[in-house]
């Protein structure tokens, strides 16, 4: 069946996606270092080849540089200040409870996914992590599932059954299988024509475990890219992104490179701050918790300008922001961020206080993001670029804009 060509308008953008299938794919915390060393190892081909004919460039994600934040960016194709998702984890104004923003009512836009879905495109999206597998898909007739959770799935909520019987058996969420898995179904899909218009979002559990010249990521990398080969042979227009890079943060003796901002805070100002780390989810091992942006809620009785002056002057901050400028200047909810928000240096993690950070789980040296350092990722596209995306892509591209280059930006 050929794919639909009918054109469709969401969040204020137009999608013309040509008669091809569409592969959208984010390889969950992959800094192109991971792609640059792999090619010159030799040992990402078909990628080399989706370079040379089509195109390979460097885009901007949305910050904090975590997956909810950036992945709800790119299904729907504009900033957390539309989506309301400013991070993995969040204060709930509305309780005051600290949640987890994985529910699709906190996702205040429409996706791309289910607009192509209203349009009569056959749309499956897969992910690695089953938190995301909700939000992503909020709103959209079609596919969708983890490769966390392949085996529980079922028509009735994922629209599909019998996953494992299609692509093989559930991989365990701490591998790079869990990734690889979502790259297999995402073939086996197009293969059997139950989609044309893909959504494929990986896990960085490898990229957090592991750098890029490690023997580990060059076969994992390696095995992306021979998936990548089989969607192009498949027929395939294919774009892959990322929603955030990957950095070493640790001293030089290996140990995590933290600073703890609430005891920091408490220490020097008294006692009442809140700090929400919003790196945090149900993978610890992948993290402890610790990212490169946390967020602050000041006590009345301080002033919140005096705390951002000492916060700004201590080595390992970076960048400090009220409410009001970080709503404007980082894009993001006001509403639903702090009285400040804080990023921190290329090396260093900010957590809230020591016993709240569990890291005798972290398997090695401590590998993280969230901040500006890890906000530049890739963008690979398999087909040439029109002259108009072309000068977009000369710009200041984001991975948002993705279903936007590989709907209305190739020559196919």
């Amino acid at each position: 069946m050929t794919p639909s060509t009918r054109s469709f308008d969401i969040n204020g953008r137009h999608y013309a996606p040509p008669a091809r299938p569409l592969a959208v794919i984010c390889i969950d915390g992959s800094a192109d270092e991971y792609i640059s060393v792999s090619l010159a190892h030799g040992r990402m081909p078909h990628l080399d080849a989706m370079q040379r004919r089509g195109y390979r460039g460097m885009i901007r994600g949305a910050l904090p540089s975590f997956t909810n934040v950036n992945n709800s960016a790119i299904v729907t194709g504009v900033p957390p200040a539309q989506t309301g998702i400013c991070g993995n984890y969040f204060l709930d104004p509305s309780t005051g409870q600290e949640v987890m923003m994985n529910a699709p009512e906190y996702l205040r836009v429409d996706t791309i996914l289910a607009a192509a879905a209203r349009a009569g495109r056959r749309v499956a999206m897969v992910t690695a992590k089953d938190k995301l597998r909700a939000i992503l898909s909020k709103g959209m007739d079609g596919i969708a599932f983890s490769s966390e959770k392949a085996r529980e799935a079922n028509r009735a909520v994922n629209g599909i059954d019998n996953v494992e019987a299609l692509v093989g058996p559930t991989p365990p969420i701490y591998s790079g299988e869990a990734s690889l898995y979502v790259l297999r179904a995402g073939v086996r899909l197009l293969e059997e024509g139950l989609a044309d218009f893909l959504y494929l979002s990986l896990t960085d559990y490898m990229q957090h475990a592991y750098a890029p010249e490690a023997p580990e990521s060059l076969d994992f990398y390696e095995a992306i890219d021979h998936e990548l080969g089989r969607l192009v042979a498949l027929g395939a227009i294919v774009a892959a992104t990322a929603d955030h890079g990957m950095n070493a943060k640790t001293l030089p003796d290996g140990s995590p490179n933290v600073l703890y901002v609430e005891s920091m805070l408490d220490e020097h100002f008294g006692a009442g701050f809140r700090v929400i780390c919003p790196i945090t989810d149900p993978y610890v091992v992948h993290h402890g918790a610790l990212g490169s942006a946390v967020t602050v809620y000041v006590p009345p009785n301080v002033p919140v300008a005096d705390v951002a002056r000492w916060l700004l002057a201590h080595p390992g901050i970076t960048e400090v922001y009220d409410r009001e400028m970080a709503a404007l200047k980082l894009e993001l909810p006001p509403e639903r961020i702090g009285d400040l928000f804080v990023l921190s240096a290329r090396d260093v993690v900010l957590g809230r206080t020591p016993a709240q950070h569990d890291l005798s789980q972290l398997k090695d040296r401590l590998r993280s993001h969230g901040g500006r350092y890890e906000e530049m990722v890739p963008l690979v596209i398999s087909e040439p670029l029109n002259a108009a995306y072309r000068a977009l892509a000369a710009g200041d591209p984001r991975n948002f804009d993705i279903f936007d280059f590989i709907c209305n930006g190739t020559t196919a």
